[in-house]
């Protein structure tokens, strides 16, 4: 079934901007929905991975001021695939010099995937500007979880993706894929590096939805290059992170700030243990585990539950610090 049904219809921004944040770096910013809405921002996952118009249809376009960006190097946001002074920090930084531009106090924090890990972190060094955390498919930027889908974990269910995914790595490389794919990333040779930016982009796709991709098609050159070299260069440096599993240390930051957490059963991508310990920390928030879902933000379970938790949000302003 079609998550598409659960969605708003299509929109379009009615502002849209490029924002020069410095060091090189030039986002991609559009407002769509309601001039002077509930203000959400919309954390898109990888990194690397870049907004979608698809993203601005999970909230009522009536009632939500609906605020996306493409983070540093991807999208449409400039110089392409880059990885110069492009760090966590730096996006949350970001994440400010938007808020400020457009002139908001205190905004919902939407995000998936790495979107959660963004949103989280930023929530955590400024949780005077968030209203509430909306957050689907955790994931802690842990070591277990990196290991976990590059160690081989993911692999024992789909190991015919796996194969594909490692098999033009030599042997002797294959104790970590996140270095060995780092080397052929950032080779310096443009054909190089986008043939293997697609293998590890497709690894990634075919793990995200509970059924898996049947299709085994390659991701387009351009996108798989922005978010394979930006995904690898986080990972590759623990996600810029002063420890391991830093964000449940600091949770206490955030503890006042209701949260929801919308998190597939069946998550290859990132195992539902890291929403359990995230809960675990966090009381004030709502766990929904949905039986029949992975990590896709367009599986239908999941698209339903997010709506409806921004359906209901409209009705439960105590749990919004406006």
């Amino acid at each position: 079934m079609s998550a598409l049904k659960h969605l708003y219809p299509s929109i379009e921004p009615f502002d849209s901007f490029e924002l020069d944040v410095g060091d090189g770096h030039v986002l991609y910013v559009e407002q769509c929905g309601s001039k002077t809405g509930i203000p959400v921002v919309v954390l898109h996952g990888g990194p690397g991975g870049g907004c979608s118009p698809f993203m601005r249809r999970f909230f009522n376009p009536e009632i939500y001021r609906i605020i996306l960006f493409d983070q540093r190097g991807c999208g449409r946001s400039t110089p392409h695939s880059s990885v110069e002074n492009n760090t966590t920090w730096h996006l949350i930084s970001d994440i400010e010099l938007i808020r400020f531009r457009l002139k908001i106090n205190r905004w919902i924090v939407f995000g998936g995937s790495w979107g959660s890990t963004l949103g989280l972190l930023y929530s955590q060094a400024h949780p005077d500007r968030i209203a509430c955390l909306v957050l689907r498919g955790i994931f802690l930027h842990s070591k277990e979880e990196l290991n976990w889908f590059y160690g081989g974990g993911a692999g024992r269910f789909w190991p015919k993706e796996w194969n594909d995914f490692i098999k033009e790595i030599p042997l002797v490389e294959r104790g970590d894929l996140i270095l060995a794919y780092n080397k052929r990333l950032f080779s310096g040779d443009i054909n190089n590096q986008t043939h293997f930016a697609q293998l590890w982009a497709a690894w990634e796709n075919r793990m995200a939805a509970m059924a898996g991709d049947r299709t085994n098609t390659l991701p387009p050159g351009r996108y798989s290059l922005a978010f394979s070299r930006i995904e690898n260069h986080y990972f590759i440096n623990n996600g810029f992170l002063d420890i391991d599993n830093q964000i449940l240390r600091d949770m206490d930051n955030i503890s006042h700030i209701k949260g929801y957490v919308v998190h597939g059963r069946y998550d290859m991508i990132c195992p539902p243990i890291a929403a359990h310990n995230l809960v675990e920390k966090w009381a004030n928030c709502e766990l929904n585990i949905l039986p029949n879902a992975g990590h896709a933000l367009s599986e239908e379970p999941i698209a339903y539950q997010l709506v409806k938790i921004m359906n209901e949000l409209v009705l439960k302003k105590e749990d919004l610090y406006l």
